[in-house]
């Protein structure tokens, strides 16, 4: 019960690893507001984790949805601890191949909405002079992937947002880190292989046996092998750890 009484915000967590993050949590005695665009999804999420969980509707890519969730999960659970910025898209094309359209999208999601995510749990943690926040980024922010350009991009920019907000907040008494996923298998996954299955030529589910392994920990990763950290970051043993991402890949990046 290594997070008893504390309360979370996740965003993205009507399934994947948003979702096992929620358990996770509640399992270590928090109460957790399942923060998604798919109300209905996070409302049958919250039902099978149990009175612990809270669905709330959020879009992360408007303000006044972004301002009101917020506002609904301090008025449910009475402050807010934690802060997962979980919520984000995927896309693939080669550079001659990107459209506006698909680079715009990405970075609502990825980049605006965890910084603006990130600034309104800060304004409610700022008065009571604590908080963690933990974002999610990738091992695509450390490289440059051929196909992947825009998602790694805004993936970077969640390494640099994440440290500058830590650099920032830690004055208040606020923990900003980032985790750093390396391949995830889940059902995410189904649409990445697609993605390289048309620009690589490969057969359907081909691309995800190739990441699986090339991985040297010998398999794709889990939503459940990041859940150890993601809890980890969020107790006072991690109250030294400032402005950090820490690669949870099975040993694909070595920082």
């Amino acid at each position: 019960m290594r997070l008893q009484g504390k309360t979370a915000l996740i965003t993205g967590a009507a399934r994947g690893i948003g979702l096992e993050f929620a358990r996770a949590y509640v399992a270590e005695g928090a109460q957790v507001a399942i923060a998604d665009i798919a109300i209905d999804a996070a409302r049958k999420a919250a039902n099978s984790i149990g009175p612990q969980a809270h669905a709330i509707a959020l879009d992360v890519t408007r303000q006044d949805s972004i301002d009101a969730a917020f506002a609904e999960a301090v008025t449910r659970m009475g402050h807010l601890d934690i802060l997962i910025n979980n919520a984000a898209l995927f896309s693939a094309a080669p550079i001659a191949e990107i459209t506006r359209a698909d680079y715009e999208r990405l970075f609502a999601v990825n980049v605006a909405g965890t910084l603006f995510c990130l600034q309104a749990a800060a304004r409610h943690m700022i008065p009571r002079g604590q908080g963690t926040i933990i974002n999610m980024a990738s091992q695509a922010g450390r490289r440059g992937e051929g196909l992947v350009a825009v998602y790694c991009a805004t993936k970077a920019a969640v390494i640099s947002l994440t440290q500058s907000a830590g650099l920032d907040l830690i004055r208040h008494g606020i923990n900003v880190n980032a985790i750093a996923p390396g391949v995830v298998d889940g059902e995410h996954w189904d649409g990445v292989d697609a993605f390289f299955a048309r620009y690589e030529g490969k057969a359907p589910g081909q691309k995800k046996r190739e990441v699986g392994a090339a991985v040297p920990f010998g398999r794709m990763g889990t939503a459940a092998d990041l859940t150890g950290m993601a809890v980890f970051l969020a107790t006072d043993e991690a109250k030294y750890i400032v402005a950090q991402c820490f690669g949870v890949d099975g040993g694909n990046w070595m920082a």
